[in-house]
């Protein structure tokens, strides 16, 4: 009975996220008389509760035509699509490895048709022109500080960890600043902890370089220019010992004051084993769960269908046995076993958490909470619910992660001042 559940929920999730799990690859469609097609073409996928934003790249190659599908919602570029025909007034492709169709006609400079996935039909209007991105809140240079890329080695797991040191403005060697690791959330990210054409740890460095504090952000293990280190069979505990040889790395230049800990997500479990083991001198945690994983991840689950309007009456046991039904991926087994009560227990340094009342990945209501009941009672710590953010701490309407990218704002300006006056005023 529990695993039905769990299976009706899954059909249920990928109709919901058509997009979700989408693979890269490259085909080449022959074209005859086209030009009219040739281009990128963006359009909304309307699914009811949410919408994705859809682009078709179509580019002229040696007398073909490369065909890809974008989901920049989503983080994913370059989806190879084939060709059922194509003209200069319609056009109709399939994307194998989502087993996926659209088919539509040229009306001017917009595609007029319907995309369908898996027995699911939804109407798709493309224009005719690249998605345009809007950052704002980007640094853009010249910069008014000094930056310094590093490298630093995790001798255990063979990782040697490629990063950026961003200075204070005005930086002053005698001064020693506080300075702070950003650990990134889960999933191989690079420094900036790019999502969806967001920087956030770009945007976190530039704001408190300019309010008197150093970071250092680096890249995940294997990713962007860090090198080495297992990722298939990694688990949180592997990646906390790459932010592990960060602070020693740091403790090591003798430049700092206080050493502290940033972690997002995962990362922000990772700053609070750190902090459990007198690794850093203060820690924030953004959108850290307070509670075990599975617990954590059926929240999430409920929290997803009941903001798309479905049944949310998940339950642990029936996400477990979801799991257990397929491939065994060792993260996530070692994840849904993880408790962070003794973490959090055991972090006698200063701790600011924070979560958005919208996160709808890590639920606010029932891991900040956890935290708060956890935690040692500390005139310096600070635990505070953002109303209306997300799980990237963006102002935003339905908190689904679809609407990340769509969202113009990388983070809340109020989040950034309060984390750079907690840094500051713990040190």
């Amino acid at each position: 009975m529990h695993y039905n559940n769990a299976y009706q929920l899954a059909k249920k999730m990928k109709k919901l996220y058509l997009l979700l799990f989408l693979f890269c690859a490259s085909v080449h469609v022959m074209a005859q008389d086209a030009a009219n097609i040739l281009g990128s073409w963006t359009g909304k996928l309307d699914l009811g509760q949410m919408s994705l934003t859809v682009v078709l790249n179509f580019e002229q190659a040696n007398g073909d035509v490369v065909c890809t599908l974008d989901s920049p919602d989503q983080g994913a570029k370059g989806i190879a699509a084939s060709k059922e025909f194509l003209s200069n007034d319609s056009v109709s492709i399939r994307i194998e490895s989502i087993g996926a169709t659209y088919r539509a006609r040229v009306c001017g400079n917009n595609l007029e048709g319907v995309f369908t996935q898996r027995g699911y039909s939804f109407p798709l209007n493309m224009t005719k022109g690249k998605r345009v991105v809007n950052r704002p809140q980007h640094p853009q240079p010249p910069y008014p500080y000094t930056t310094e890329e590093v490298t630093f080695r995790n001798e255990k797991d063979g990782a040697t960890l490629a990063g950026t040191i961003t200075y204070p403005v005005g930086y002053n060697a005698k001064q020693k600043p506080p300075v702070v690791l950003l650990v990134s959330g889960s999933g191989q990210q690079n420094r900036d902890e790019e999502l969806m054409e967001h920087k956030p740890f770009l945007v976190i460095a530039d704001y408190f370089a300019r309010n008197g504090i150093a970071t250092l952000r680096y890249d995940d293990r294997a990713t962007a220019a860090s090198v080495g280190g297992d990722v298939l069979n990694a688990t949180t505990e592997d990646f906390m010992r790459d932010a592990a040889a960060g602070i020693d790395f740091l403790r090591g230049l003798k430049k700092f004051k206080q050493i502290g800990c940033l972690g997002h997500s995962e990362g922000a479990s990772i700053a609070f084993m750190l902090g459990s083991r007198k690794k850093a001198d203060f820690i924030v945690s953004m959108a850290g769960i307070g509670v075990k994983g599975d617990t954590a991840l059926t929240a999430q689950s409920n929290r997803l269908l009941e903001l798309s309007g479905l049944s949310s009456s998940f339950t642990v046991k029936d996400y477990r046995e979801m799991l257990n039904a397929q491939p065994a991926v060792k993260w996530v087994q070692w994840f849904i076993d993880y408790d962070p009560s003794d973490d959090i227990r055991n972090t006698r340094c200063p701790v600011f958490a924070l979560n958005g009342s919208s996160d709808c990945q890590v639920i606010s209501s029932l891991n900040l909470r956890a935290i708060e009941q956890l935690l040692p009672s500390a005139k310096k710590n600070l635990i505070k619910e953002y109303p209306s953010l997300n799980h990237l701490f963006q102002h935003c309407t339905t908190g689904l992660p679809a609407e990340y990218g769509q969202i113009e704002e990388t983070i809340s300006p109020e989040v950034l001042r309060d984390m750079a006056e907690w840094i500051n005023y713990v040190n």
